[in-house]
């Protein structure tokens, strides 16, 4: 494998090397819920803090990076919820707990933290303290263990100059079904190089026509044909339950929009089992609503059902006024569990969906999509257009 340009996160905790570590057995909850070492929940003094440890999902920056050095996500959920309280974040050293973060409890209940996930391959142990407020007594969690997400089930990092056997393109024709009659996957649209692979909108070479787009997308006028950069592991990797992320720099301008998501093995048609998971959709900058979203589509029957939507206040989710989604490389992820869908960025919840859980093996897929309603937002002089991502993991749990 060729050397990567490594970019340690910001949010990364520095942690000494004489740290020891720990690892918790599966265990019931001072509630009565049976928990995983990565997750612990105490009830004490009518208060109640669950803490959760993440894999590493949070790695923000403008170039490729290895994940290995990407920081794990700490989730604190505390009740009663006090908007502003402070959270410390703990980590274990030798006999003692040293503060390496704080945070202040947010409307939700919950302090989102970045933390180291390993030293010299060996997990930490995390809890947090949540300080006296309005009345409240500080109360200390139990521990978690990073120890359930050290390995990967799944990796790609794009090295070399080729896609992974386990790739493949999709979509390789005109479908006015899918709303996208004016355009079709294509590998010419697909490059590896530099530690990323680039997905791309481009003027398909081989029209000798312009297409014209109708249908419920209808406009005057005839337009170019393009290929989209469509890859999946359909037949090749699949899993059932746990998190999937993906680090991607998204393209610029809108017209085409970039995504990364999840497809049951399946497929998706009226009567299916199984749901498409859409971890994150990008329609381009200055996009009214933001331009990011998630979705969860499924058929209940024949009828079919979409829940999630444009991601609120986006921005919020940037590191600084400089940064964008089409400057710098984020994490985006889901949490996949029987009852629950839980997206974030750089390990910061966006979204949770509870209904109509997909049970299913999905596969994962990258793209760069010009759909019929995009295509007139664009000048053809404008193309091609560039979505990066850097690096892709599964973290496959069963349950």
């Amino acid at each position: 494998m060729p050397a990567r340009r490594l970019l340690v996160s910001t949010l990364a905790l520095l942690v000494p090397t004489t740290l020891l570590t720990w690892s918790a057995p599966v265990a019931t909850a001072d509630d009565g819920e049976v928990v995983a070492p990565h997750v612990s929940v105490r009830v004490v003094g009518g208060q109640r803090i669950r803490l959760e440890a993440l894999p590493q999902v949070v790695q923000f920056g403008g170039q490729v990076a290895d994940p290995d050095h990407a920081s794990a996500a700490i989730t604190a959920t505390i009740r009663p919820v006090r908007v502003g309280r402070r959270v410390q974040l703990q980590v274990r050293e030798g006999d003692v707990w040293r503060q390496v973060g704080t945070r202040r409890q947010d409307a939700r209940g919950r302090a989102e933290f970045a933390a180291t996930a390993a030293v010299d391959g060996e997990a930490l142990a995390y809890r947090v303290k949540a300080m006296a407020f309005r009345g409240l007594r500080s109360r200390t969690s139990a521990p978690v263990s990073t120890a359930r997400w050290l390995e990967a089930t799944w990796t790609d990092e794009f090295s070399g100059t080729e896609l992974a056997r386990q790739w493949s393109s999709r979509s390789p024709e005109h479908g006015q079904s899918n709303r996208r009659s004016c355009s079709r996957g294509d590998r010419r649209a697909v490059s590896v190089g530099g530690g990323a692979v680039r997905l791309s909108v481009l003027v398909d070479p081989d029209a000798t026509t312009r297409c014209r787009i109708r249908g419920r997308d209808a406009v005057p006028g005839r337009f170019a044909y393009r290929l989209n950069g469509h890859v999946g592991t359909q037949g090749e990797f699949s899993f059932r339950y746990g998190v999937a992320a993906a680090r991607v720099k998204f393209h610029r301008l809108r017209g085409q929009h970039g995504a990364f998501w999840l497809q049951p093995t399946g497929g998706m048609y009226p009567g299916a089992l199984g749901s498409e998971i859409d971890v994150v959709e990008y329609f381009g900058d200055h996009h009214p609503q933001g331009g990011l979203a998630t979705f969860m589509h499924r058929y209940d029957g024949r009828r079919r059902v979409s829940t999630g939507g444009w991601i609120s206040n986006s921005a919020s989710y940037l590191r600084s006024r400089r940064d964008g989604w089409s400057r710098n490389y984020h994490v985006f992820s889901v949490e996949w569990t029987p009852r629950r869908l839980v997206y974030r960025i750089d390990g910061r919840e966006t979204a949770r969906m509870t209904r109509g859980v997909s049970a299913e093996r999905q596969f994962p897929i990258l793209s760069l999509i010009a759909s019929d309603y995009e295509i007139p937002k664009i000048r053809e002089r404008q193309l091609p257009q560039h979505m990066y991502v850097d690096w892709i993991r599964v973290w496959e749990t069963g349950t």
